[in-house]
């Protein structure tokens, strides 16, 4: 199944600085006005220093003046699935609310398609804090 953001998604995979982990992300966020922002991981020889994908293409979203995501995608150079990681599940959970579809992709294509509850339940959100 190809999705819209698969191409986009190839081509970004190629801007990754992965030279430490040898494992390029790129993530695309659709934000809600429907403006597309994406991001790449940028690691750091001071390894914990580096930016995953999808905390790239927040800030790209937010630099911009947006602060919704609509949809989120992801792809990795592996066979495996490659969901976001816990600490950028957090991130987006501030952008985004629980039913947030997050599209997996691999070189092949689409691998799998969560929601954000699924991925991350009982989550802390902007709202506890109310």
């Amino acid at each position: 199944m190809t999705h819209e953001f698969f191409p986009r998604l190839e081509a970004l995979l190629k801007n990754a600085y992965a030279p430490y982990s040898n494992f390029p992300v790129a993530a695309i966020i659709k934000g809600a006005s429907g403006a597309i922002y994406s991001g790449v991981n940028v690691e750091n020889a001071a390894y914990p220093q580096g930016w995953c994908a999808e905390a790239s293409a927040i800030a790209a979203m937010v630099s911009s003046g947006e602060t919704e995501i609509y949809e989120l995608a992801v792809m990795a150079e592996s066979d495996q699935i490659c969901t976001p990681c816990g600490g950028c599940r957090q991130k987006i959970r501030e952008f985004a609310s629980e039913d947030l579809k997050i599209f997996c992709f691999g070189p092949d294509g689409l691998k799998a398609t969560y929601t954000l509850g699924e991925l991350l339940p009982y989550s802390f959100g902007p709202e506890h804090l109310l």
